[in-house]
């Protein structure tokens, strides 16, 4: 892997990615919406194209051909927030991924790399559960499974190689979205009441860092329609992560178990195995819950948020 195309670069996920794999003396065209290149390193590896993902086929022809060799698509609108419930975008961004798969193969990419999220496994057994009403919060991870399957045939027919990376819990410095890490430490700095579900659930977080490495490293070494978990191979129950963190960031501090409902699927702690991506790629995390937490409040306090 020496020249790569990354789809949503400015992202917090892309960006990370983007300085992985400069820092690893890769080739880079991010390609993001024009102007929003902020979370982009400047180096002379890295090319900036001002594009919609969604317009990309219209704007193909102004990237060269058979110059790059691997394809990562991260761009995703609506991936936190109201946008996650929005159906109609949600299969969107899948259509746009099958897209991407095709301008790929066109590009004469010979592996696309995508972003999936561990909520297409609690989809799968949110539908399989007889009897089960599966909330509207699914429709985020109906549509990136939709994404895999569509994406999956449609590389095999195509002749590219699709590997799949299934992202547990990304948390970490660069991030401002509502999603749980967050949201809990702004509680904390804040001092609002620290209340949650039983949190009895299956659960894992990795960090960031950790997050560009492994999609470095399946870029370089997964096999070809091959799913690869990317976690931190230390899976939970929810409420022993609240605790470390609250151990970590405020120990002074009360946590309330039980007061709010959990409506969703409680997977097994096998669902976040990382074994494949540890046998198949070599990675494994290296940044602690503590460690990764610490940092992500110290950048949050930066931010004045």
């Amino acid at each position: 892997m020496k020249k790569v195309i990354v789809t949503g670069a400015n992202g917090f996920v892309g960006g990370s990615v983007v300085r992985e794999l400069i820092n690893n003396g890769i080739e880079v065209l991010a390609l993001d919406l024009p102007g929003n290149n902020l979370n982009i390193p400047e180096s002379s590896l890295v090319k900036f194209m001002g594009v919609d993902v969604f317009d990309l086929a219209k704007e193909v022809d102004k990237i060269k051909k058979d110059r790059y060799d691997t394809f990562y698509h991260f761009a995703w609108v609506g991936s936190a927030g109201p946008a996650r419930v929005d159906y109609d975008l949600q299969m969107k961004n899948a259509r746009c991924t099958v897209e991407c798969v095709k301008i790929a193969k066109q590009l004469g990419c010979i592996r696309f790399v995508c972003a999936g999220s561990i909520m297409e496994k609690e989809v799968i057994a949110a539908l399989e559960a007889q009897g089960n009403k599966p909330g509207i919060g699914y429709v985020y991870g109906m549509g990136k499974l939709m994404a895999h399957c569509l994406s999956k045939s449609v590389a095999a027919a195509e002749g590219i190689d699709l590997i799949w990376a299934i992202i547990t819990n990304a948390y970490g410095e660069g991030e401002l979205s509502p999603r749980f890490v967050n949201t809990t430490i702004r509680k904390i700095i804040s001092g609002e009441p620290l209340q949650f579900t039983a949190a009895t659930q299956g659960y894992d977080f990795v960090h960031i860092e950790d997050v560009a490495r492994a999609f470095r490293l399946i870029g370089e070494n997964g096999k070809p329609f091959c799913e690869y978990v990317i976690g931190s191979g230390e899976a939970k129950p929810l409420k022993n992560f609240i605790i470390e963190l609250r151990n970590a960031l405020a120990p002074e501090k009360e946590l309330i178990f039980g007061d709010i409902p959990f409506t969703g699927i409680d997977m097994s702690l096998e669902t976040f195995s990382t074994k494949h991506t540890e046998d198949d790629c070599g990675f494994k995390a290296q940044i602690s819950f503590t460690e990764g937490v610490r940092r992500t409040m110290d950048w949050l306090k930066e931010q004045e948020i």
